[in-house]
């Protein structure tokens, strides 16, 4: 018996130095690139789910009076590269993304969906913002394209089709990289 507690208690110590050993092995650069890599997996663990009923293959063709009172013409975005931005007057992560908005709108094709937001025009007004936007106060294009919150971003490609989707927060340099990217 006494030979058994022995063993146990070797292969005890055996098993905790193997530990401290694996521990120690995780200090350093080593210990950051894990956890940089653990955040980068939460990210698009998250940005997955936000993503999951979001819709994918051809774009569905919006109509509607955009603010400025002019109809959307759909077929005038064929052949470049279309961003679509779900945002609302109310979303702290949207005011964030307007002023970048505005920039891409001056070198691509941007219309924006202000969905579930009722004072879009005096907020539009209020800003300085004259991107082209469709308000969808009942949120009825943000159901037809699956989403669940905003800011959410579509980019067409030249054929009509969903290149890339991002929900949250997108980066301007990041936006205009997969416009870019679609383009070529």
């Amino acid at each position: 018996m006494a030979m058994a507690q022995g063993a146990k208690a070797m292969s005890w110590e055996k098993l905790k130095a193997k530990i401290v050993k694996l521990a120690s092995f995780f200090t350093g650069w080593k210990k950051w690139a894990l956890d940089v890599l653990l955040i980068v997996i939460v990210i698009a663990a998250v940005k997955t789910y936000q993503q999951r009923d979001a819709i994918t293959g051809d774009a569905i063709p919006l109509n509607g009076q955009l603010i400025d009172q002019s109809q959307i013409n759909w077929k005038a975005y064929e052949g470049k590269p279309l961003l679509l931005h779900f945002w609302a007057t109310w979303c702290p992560v949207c005011k964030i993304e307007e002023d970048s908005i505005q920039s891409i709108s001056k070198d691509y094709n941007v219309l924006t969906v202000s969905s579930w937001s009722d004072d879009t025009e005096d907020y539009l007004k209020k800003k300085g913002l004259n991107f082209k936007t469709l308000v969808d106060s009942d949120g009825v294009w943000a159901t037809r394209y699956g989403i669940k919150g905003v800011p959410a971003s579509f980019l067409i490609g030249p054929d009509g089709k969903i290149e890339f989707i991002e929900a949250g927060y997108s980066s301007e340099i990041g936006l205009r990289l997969r416009l870019w990217w679609i383009e070529l």
